[in-house]
């Protein structure tokens, strides 16, 4: 049977999008930061201020032209690793070894410049840094410092850090994954999950219970150990970039030297979670910020009824409450990173800064979803790239909940993580 030629017209590629919708500007031209009402760039060091500059300028050159089609793909634009090294932020707070040395605000203003373009590029960073070499860096011998740190700065090698598991994520302390001793080293033997860069990682820092102790230890497992396996996580709606994934680790022999020796209990993670869980609330405080801009651009740009969207009330009126929010955002991550550089910080107010930031935050990329009507399910807008983004966030390094009961638990002396026991039967 004769089958008709379909015609040309069912193929034609998409239009580029400056093209099919040319009254506004897409994300891969990032607009200028209109979000720092309050000059919050006054406080910051000189040093400080020229990181966040530096990074800023980076972000939007290098990555904001290329982040559509990486998270649309779900792929990790490996090509901006060694531009990402030559940036120097890796490490963080990390002094020598090749590490920039920063304050923590300088780490945490260069946090969220990454996320004010891109959040799965924050994360990557984040994972690398704030987790694994950091972990190295607080709780490493000397020669695992020597050996590791000053190529993981570079990011000439990646590093991931497997703590959570798919039967342990908010109570990580009860992790399954074991750790025996064995004649010139450990047998690790367990599974981990959502473990972000895991699939390229050169050396994945993995969290483990002594079988001897009962108690966690950590190790540096290299990525061509024989019985590991690490497989990508499918079909995520955020951070699409990053690359989480699965690791199995099937009799990996891990010998004595990469055993690090400052994590002998779970106590010993806090140190190192302190120090992220504050990068990470400064990884809203950036993806709004990104979020703010793109609308205040998009409403001067966009006419309806002969008029920019920025002249209706209603819509002055939304922006300014996203304005008022990263303006708030801004002073509590600020002195989130005072009380941890004057040796202040506890837990709690760790916590209650993730998760007040991340909620007020949620409300934020909703406020501006609506402001760019159909054009904010649209990546090519950022906006709606930026609402997906968040909601991982918004659960990792401890989920809103959880990170509220470590906060009620200081400011009242009682712990509720666990339901009290259940009667057998009811005396009713």
């Amino acid at each position: 049977m004769h089958k008709e030629a379909k015609s040309s017209y069912f193929d034609m590629p998409a239009l580029d999008v400056s093209v099919a919708f040319p009254q506004a500007t897409p994300a891969s031209n990032f607009p200028p930061c209109t979000s720092d009402y309050y000059q919050f760039d006054d406080l910051l060091t000189p040093e400080e201020q020229a990181v966040r500059m530096e990074v800023r300028e980076f972000m939007e050159k290098e990555v904001a032209p290329i982040m559509t089609k990486y998270w649309e793909k779900a792929e990790f634009p490996f090509e901006i690793i060694p531009k990402l090294g030559a940036l120097h932020i890796a490490g963080g707070t990390i002094k020598g070894y090749g590490c920039p040395g920063f304050s923590i605000t300088g780490s945490a203003v260069a946090a969220a410049e990454v996320a004010r373009v891109d959040a799965s590029c924050s994360t990557f960073i984040l994972v690398h840094s704030s987790l694994a070499m950091l972990t190295i860096g607080l709780c490493g011998s000397e020669m695992q410092k020597q050996k590791y740190l000053p190529s993981l700065a570079e990011l000439k090698t990646i590093a991931c850090w497997g703590l959570t598991e798919p039967d342990n994520g908010s109570d990580a302390s009860g992790l399954g994954t074991t750790a025996q001793k064995v004649e010139g080293g450990w047998i690790l033997d367990g599974q981990k999950r959502w473990i972000g860069n895991s699939t390229f990682a050169d050396i994945l820092v993995i969290f483990a219970r002594n079988t001897s102790t009962n108690q966690i230890n950590s190790f540096i497992v290299k990525k061509d150990a024989p019985g590991l396996q690490a497989t990508k996580i499918e079909n995520k709606i955020g951070l699409r970039i990053v690359q989480n994934g699965d690791i199995l680790l099937k009799k990996v022999f891990v010998p004595d030297e990469d055993r690090l020796p400052g994590v002998n209990s779970f106590q010993d993670t806090n140190k190192v979670l302190a120090v992220s869980r504050v990068m990470v609330a400064w990884q809203p405080i950036g993806i709004t910020m990104g979020v703010y801009d793109m609308c205040h651009r998009y409403l001067k740009e966009r006419k309806q009824f002969g008029a920019p969207l920025a002249a209706f009330q209603i819509n002055q009126q939304r922006l300014v409450q996203m304005l008022s929010n990263i303006q708030a955002m801004l002073l509590v991550g600020w002195r989130l990173c005072k009380l941890y550089e004057s040796g202040k910080m506890t837990p709690g107010h760790a916590s209650l800064g993730k998760s007040w930031i991340t909620l007020r935050a949620r409300e934020t990329v909703a406020l501006g979803r609506e402001l760019l009507g159909g054009n904010g399910i649209l990546v090519d807008f950022h906006v709606a790239k930026a609402f997906c983004d968040l909601e991982p966030i918004y659960t990792y390094e401890g989920t809103y909940d959880i990170n509220t009961l470590v906060t009620g638990r200081e400011v009242t002396g009682l712990a509720s993580f666990k339901p009290a026991p259940l009667r057998q039967k009811s005396r009713m």
